[in-house]
């Protein structure tokens, strides 16, 4: 059976600030775009029993910063081991390329010339107004925007960023992730 990536960002009720372990952070939402059906999609916390089968029988969980931060805080709520969900993260790869890390704005500004609607720190504060909607709305939108990322990289084999001396090029090769790789097994550890 062929399997497809998934592009995955979540949203948290507390930050860093509150807790150093991600599997305190709580989830509010996560947003996918599931490249199988090409459809995006939000989960709330009570639904994400909904989302582990379809990590699960992906080939890649992709997104920014999605090792350090989405997956670990995922481990919270999930019965397995998260390690075993293959994953792309962006940031990573940047990182590893030009020893830095940017934020998610800094890359879709140079790259695609769009901006994020918010921050992280907005979506705690929508959840706790009870503005559900609202940050379901914003934590697509960055889904979609580390989509649009990926695809790009994907296309052009670039990504850029900008310096005080202007636009600089991060060469990519991110094909793999979409084209022609079956991902890991993964066990399936949910009762269906």
């Amino acid at each position: 059976m062929k399997k497809f990536p998934v592009v995955l960002d979540l949203e948290t009720k507390h930050s860093f600030r509150d807790f150093d372990d991600p599997k305190k952070l709580g989830i509010t939402v996560v947003a996918i775009y599931d490249y199988r059906d090409g459809q995006g999609r939000v989960f709330e916390e009570k639904e994400l029993n909904q989302l582990f089968p379809i990590l699960e029988s992906s080939s890649y969980v992709i997104g920014y910063n999605v090792i350090n931060f989405d997956i670990a805080v995922l481990q919270a709520y999930y019965p397995g081991k998260v390690e075993v969900f293959g994953a792309f993260d962006i940031l990573d790869d940047i990182k590893n390329k030009i020893g830095k890390r940017i934020s998610l704005n800094e890359v879709i500004g140079a790259t695609l010339g769009k901006k994020k609607t918010g921050h992280g720190f907005q979506a705690i504060e929508l959840y706790k107004e009870g503005r559900i909607d609202e940050l379901k709305d914003y934590c697509l939108h960055d889904t979609m925007f580390t989509k649009e990322l990926f695809e790009y990289g994907v296309k052009n084999n670039e990504i850029f960023y900008m310096t005080a001396t202007g636009k600089v090029s991060i060469k990519v090769d991110w094909k793999k992730y979409l084209e022609g790789q079956e991902g890991k097994d993964v066990p399936l550890t949910l009762p269906f």
